[in-house]
C-alpha cells in the first residue's frame, strides 16, 4: 500500500522542457532555472523551431528559397545547325512576351547593338577598301578586324534570339562575345586609325555588351531560365 508521498502526481503542462526535434506547444514557458541545450535558437516566427546544431544562414547569405547567383554549365547545347537558327526565322525579332524586365533590356541591347554593328561595319568596309590605295598594310589589318566585328555583330543577333527562347548555351555564348568585343576594342586601338575605318566604336560596343551580360545573370533572369528549362 503506497503512502501519500509515493503517489505519482500528474504532470502539469510546461513542467518538462521540449526534447530536441519536438515543436513546443503554443504558450509554452520553460520552468524556472531551465537552461536550453547548447546551440538552441528560439523560433523567430510561430511554427518555426531550430534544431540544436542546425546550420543558420550567415550574414549576406540568401535564405532557402531566395534567388541568388549560381553558375552551371549549360546542358542544352545545339546538336545541329537548325538548333542554332532562331525558331520561326527572324520575323519575331522584336517580340519579347514572357521575358522578365532584365532580360528584355538585355535582349534589346544585344539586338540593337548587333544591327548597328552590321550597319557601321558595312559603311566602314568601303573606307577600308579605299585605304588599300595608300596604306595597304594598315588596311589589311583593319579589314581582318572589320570582318571579325561583322561576324560578332551577326552572331549577337542570332544568339540573342536563341537566348530569348530560354537557351542557356546562347546566354553563355553572348557572355563570351562580350569578351571578344573587348579584344576587338584593344586590337582596334592598337592598330591605329580605327576611328576612320569604322572601328572606333568598339569600346562603346564593349561597354554596352558588359551591361547586357550583367542583366542576363541577374537573379530574376536566372529564375526565368530555370523555369523554361523545367518546362522543356
Amino acid at each position: 500500500m503506497s503512502t501519500p508521498d509515493e503517489t505519482p502526481q500528474p504532470q502539469q503542462p510546461g513542467s518538462q522542457p521540449p526534447q530536441p526535434g519536438n515543436v513546443p506547444p503554443a504558450g509554452y514557458q520553460p520552468p524556472q532555472g531551465y537552461q536550453p541545450p547548447q546551440g538552441y535558437q528560439p523560433p523567430s516566427q510561430p511554427g518555426q523551431y531550430s534544431q540544436p546544431g542546425a546550420p543558420q544562414p550567415g550574414p549576406g547569405q540568401p535564405a532557402a528559397g531566395q534567388p541568388g547567383f549560381h553558375f552551371e554549365m549549360p546542358t542544352d547545347g545545339p546538336r545541329s545547325f537548325n538548333d542554332v537558327m532562331p525558331q520561326g526565322g527572324f520575323s519575331g525579332m522584336f517580340k519579347t512576351q514572357g521575358l522578365p524586365t532584365e532580360l528584355k533590356v538585355s535582349y534589346f541591347i544585344w539586338v540593337i547593338s548587333g544591327l548597328l554593328g552590321l550597319l557601321f561595319g558595312l559603311i566602314g568596309f568601303f573606307a577600308v577598301i579605299a585605304a588599300f590605295a595608300f596604306a595597304p598594310g594598315i588596311a589589311a589589318i583593319a579589314l581582318i578586324l572589320l570582318l571579325l566585328a561583322l561576324a560578332v555583330a551577326a552572331a549577337q543577333v542570332v544568339l540573342a534570339m536563341k537566348m530569348k527562347e530560354g537557351k542557356e548555351w546562347a546566354r553563355l555564348a553572348l557572355t563570351i562575345l562580350a569578351g571578344v568585343s573587348l579584344l576587338l576594342a584593344i586590337f582596334g586601338a592598337a592598330s591605329g586609325g580605327g576611328s576612320g575605318m569604322g572601328l572606333g566604336g568598339n569600346w562603346f560596343g564593349f561597354l554596352v555588351s558588359a551591361v547586357a551580360v550583367v542583366l542576363m545573370w541577374m537573379p530574376n533572369s536566372q529564375l526565368w531560365f530555370k523555369a523554361v528549362k523545367g518546362h522543356a
